[in-house]
């Protein structure tokens, strides 16, 4: 899991006290401003992650986002708004004032630090072809992320739970993108050596991977005659 310091940005004292044991437990370091002006007076350049509350005394949280987002040291920084306000035009406003993602209260833990996740891992500073090929791309606006260490594959923090087979098909053609495997490629590269695979299974373990990538799954090209590639039109 990436580790980050996150600074949350939240009037709601109790909810405060939540957000950072949860965030901490983690393994985030997690320091509280509850106003705006608070927050101005912290280093905010040192942080990773902006946890931000849009309706706050004084100064609004799109207000402070707008003025962190004018200022180049401070430009870069994910913001995620957490806020009551639920309507699509409060979405798009949030977005517009240069928001990385927007979630609605009552939080939900579980689904903050999912989104938490996606948005470091999308905001992340790419070292070369090999860190973003293993790491994770973007397509139609999804972060899809492979994890190794974890074999677990994600898009935008939300684990796909791929069966052990399914995970190492998409390693490897995600790592090796745009390269075109043949089935018997992918079978003597995933496949134990002593279990007799054919074409169909091979099929068939593709489109099951397909399903769960969702609108992801059309970045698996079939090459009629040759194979299959993983690639981002």
């Amino acid at each position: 899991m990436i580790m980050a310091r996150i600074l949350v940005v939240e009037d709601e004292v109790d909810l405060c006290k939540i957000l950072q044991f949860n965030l901490e437990q983690d393994g985030h370091q997690v320091d509280i401003a509850n106003s705006a002006e608070e927050a101005m007076k912290m280093d905010i350049p040192s942080y990773d992650l902006l946890l931000l509350d849009v309706m706050l005394g004084g100064i609004s949280g799109f207000r402070l986002a707008t003025l962190l987002r004018e200022n180049p040291q401070t430009a870069h920084i994910p913001i995620i708004f957490t806020t009551a306000l639920g309507e699509s035009s409060d979405v798009v406003r949030g977005l517009e004032a240069g928001g990385d993602d927007y979630i609605c209260k009552p939080v939900r833990i579980s689904e903050l630090k999912a989104r938490i996740r996606a948005v470091l891992r999308r905001c992340a500073p790419q070292q070369g072809r090999e860190a973003s090929v293993e790491n994770g791309v973007m397509f139609l606006g999804i972060a899809l992320t492979i994890d190794p260490e974890q074999k677990a594959a994600f898009a935008d923090g939300i684990d796909l739970k791929l069966t052990k087979l399914e995970f190492e098909v998409l390693r490897l053609l995600f790592s090796n993108s745009p390269k075109v495997f043949s089935r018997e490629q992918i079978v003597s590269a995933v496949w134990p050596s002593d279990v007799i695979v054919t074409d169909r299974t091979v099929d068939v373990n593709i489109t099951r991977l397909r399903r769960k990538l969702g609108p992801l799954g059309s970045c698996i090209k079939t090459r009629i005659g040759y194979g299959y590639s993983f690639e981002i039109e």
